[in-house]
């Protein structure tokens, strides 16, 4: 391709909404224009970079035993109405009512396809013999983003690869979710992304065990606790604390338990407050509806509640915090006073909570809290759990280490669904004893864009991007510096023709700009291999080559130059993919 027939709309200033590197470069770079908030077109650079990410995974995947197909972007509403997801999106879907004759038809703009898979599964697979069996896309979604930001980091519009395997036995889900999560590896291996596996919820989509793939990055807007020393790494949703179950005989202290007023502090702040005292030394007890029935959910004063973990040490389906009128009826109080002492409901604790020695708690009752409140005399557990989020220095529970919080973009997550919509959707097969039984699904997701994006957010110097050579735009960028010589044009020309035979992607800047124009374009373009031909050089017979992120060019003679580059190139993408 030539610079003059392309359009690479660079920018020298960086752009005022801008907030992150990324979206910065990747305007500056001519990559990308904004359309309208959450909504960009793809340039040609960038749009070249989005598709050789897309052919890595198509390579990986095809690898790895999945099979393409491409689904549409409308979906009917009854879909996500059967799985309860119409509701669980709430705005986030993108709704639309079109008239058809006399008669509205309620659809939606896909955010993800798993209704739609599966609808065509429970049509389509009908015995154990035709499982296992994994498909995937590469196809455009929509989510109604209340705050799009970060330039392609968050849209509304954007491309994801999501792969589906449908099996009859745990163990074929097991065999598909592990290689898929072995081809993620590899595609980000290959894509020359830095990423950490962690350990994930699965959030509204379903099912329970998960990993997300994260691009560590100052501005990740994920937060993963990680430890160096034995590489455990997970989300905040899903991070053990490291902690085990304390001595629960009780307390050996002979405090006595008091009982002291404190009007309108229903909130820990506001006790510590009143009572001078610091988080620590309180214990926050929340009221929570475990399916429908009360729970109180003991914590230390300064962690928050996890509910995914609560959920799973009640072993119910659905959680969430209690109604007025239920914590009424459990703590004959109004909301800030629960406590543990003659609560009237089951009571469960985080691990954090049997150590806190003559401990300030709600009195269950208004306006009142008791001091000096200890297990064993004030209050009885037969164990305790992991109910909080993670913090900064729990140890991790692989070494038992300090562990710290990395910030992460989420590039890829893999999800063992279960049966969750093959269930709610009528997706059986007939097993070899001629029963009925619900097809057990994974999915397995790539953010496309966010490939790019992530590349941009981590490879970058004071003059540009770097792309690695998979997914640069172009591979190698040749520079005449003087258009207007017919002799220089000519071996330029050759050196561009030979390249391009030996299968080298090459971008021609044939415009009629200055040297250093050129040069500042180069780089902040980034791409990995630039050669530059000058007169001086052509009567040396010598070409320029220099790599994107060496200090100085080397000096090349020019009938040697061609071999040069595009060994180097290979050598250059041997490397990402050993």
């Amino acid at each position: 391709m030539r610079w003059s027939q392309s359009l690479i709309p660079t920018m020298k200033e960086v752009p005022a909404d801008a907030e992150i590197p990324s979206h910065q470069l990747m305007l500056r770079a001519g990559l990308i224009r904004q359309l309208m908030a959450g909504a960009y077109t793809y340039l040609p650079l960038g749009w070249r970079s989005v598709q050789k990410a897309a052919q890595i995974i198509r390579e990986e995947m095809e690898a790895a035993g999945a099979v393409e197909l491409h689904m549409p972007a409308l979906q009917p509403i009854e879909l996500f109405d059967r799985t309860g997801r119409n509701e669980a999106f709430g705005s986030v879907l993108v709704r639309l009512d079109v008239t058809r004759g006399d008669r509205k038809v309620h659809l939606a703009l896909g955010p993800t396809h798993e209704e739609v898979i599966t609808d065509l599964i429970s049509r389509h697979i009908n015995s154990y013999r035709q499982l296992p069996l994994t498909l995937y896309q590469i196809q455009t979604k929509f989510r109604n983003e209340e705050r799009p930001r970060f330039g392609v980091l968050r849209t509304s519009e954007f491309l994801m690869k999501d792969a589906y395997s449908f099996a009859s036995t745990l163990e074929q889900l097991n065999d598909s979710y592990d290689a898929m999560y072995a081809a993620y590896c590899r595609i980000f291996q290959r894509c020359g992304l830095k990423y950490i596996p962690v350990e994930a919820e699965s959030g509204p989509i379903g099912g329970d065990a998960s990993h997300e793939f994260m691009i560590p990055a100052e501005n990740g807007e994920d937060r993963i606790v990680y430890c160096e020393s034995s590489g455990y790494a997970a989300n905040l949703e899903r991070a053990e604390t490291g902690r085990k179950t304390p001595d629960l005989t009780g307390s050996n202290s002979s405090a006595a338990m008091e009982k002291v007023h404190t009007p309108n502090a229903g909130s820990i702040e506001a006790v510590c407050k009143f009572l001078k005292c610091s988080p620590e030394q309180m214990i926050k007890t929340l009221i929570y509806l475990a399916d429908e029935k009360p729970v109180a959910v003991l914590l230390r004063g300064d962690h928050d509640a996890n509910e995914g973990k609560i959920r799973r040490a009640l072993g119910v389906k659905s959680i969430e915090l209690a109604d007025e009128k239920t914590i009424q009826s459990v703590t004959n109080a109004g909301i800030g006073f629960a406590g543990p002492v003659g609560i009237k409901c089951d009571l469960i604790a985080d691990h954090d909570v049997p150590l806190i020695t003559d401990a300030i708690a709600g009195a269950n009752e208004t306006d009142q809290h008791y001091k000096n409140v200890n297990l064993g005399r004030d209050y009885k557990l037969e164990t305790t759990y992991d109910l909080r989020d993670a913090c900064e220095g729990d140890p991790c529970p692989k070494s038992g280490e300090p562990m710290k919080f990395v910030h992460g973009i989420e590039v890829g997550h893999v999800f063992k669904l279960g049966t969750k919509y093959s269930e709610s959707l009528g997706a059986e097969f007939l097993n070899e004893h001629e029963k009925r039984e619900p097809i057990i699904m994974g999915c397995y997701g790539i953010g496309v864009n966010r490939i790019v994006a992530g590349l941009a957010e981590t490879c970058h110097d004071e003059n540009g991007l770097l792309w690695p050579i998979s997914i640069a735009p172009y591979e190698v960028l040749i520079i005449p510096l003087k258009t207007d010589d017919e002799d220089l044009m000519n071996v330029a020309e050759k050196m561009y023709a030979d390249l391009k035979e030996k299968g080298v992607d090459v971008l021609f800047d044939d415009r009629p700009a200055r040297p250093g124009v050129k040069f500042k374009d180069a780089d902040l373009i980034g791409i990995p291999f630039r050669i530059v031909i000058g007169g001086k050089g052509l009567q040396e017979g010598i070409a320029e080559v220099k790599a994107r992120t060496a200090e100085d060019p080397e000096k090349i003679p020019l009938d040697q130059t061609v071999e040069y580059v595009a060994k180097q190139v290979a050598e250059a993408k041997s490397k990402l993919n050993s």
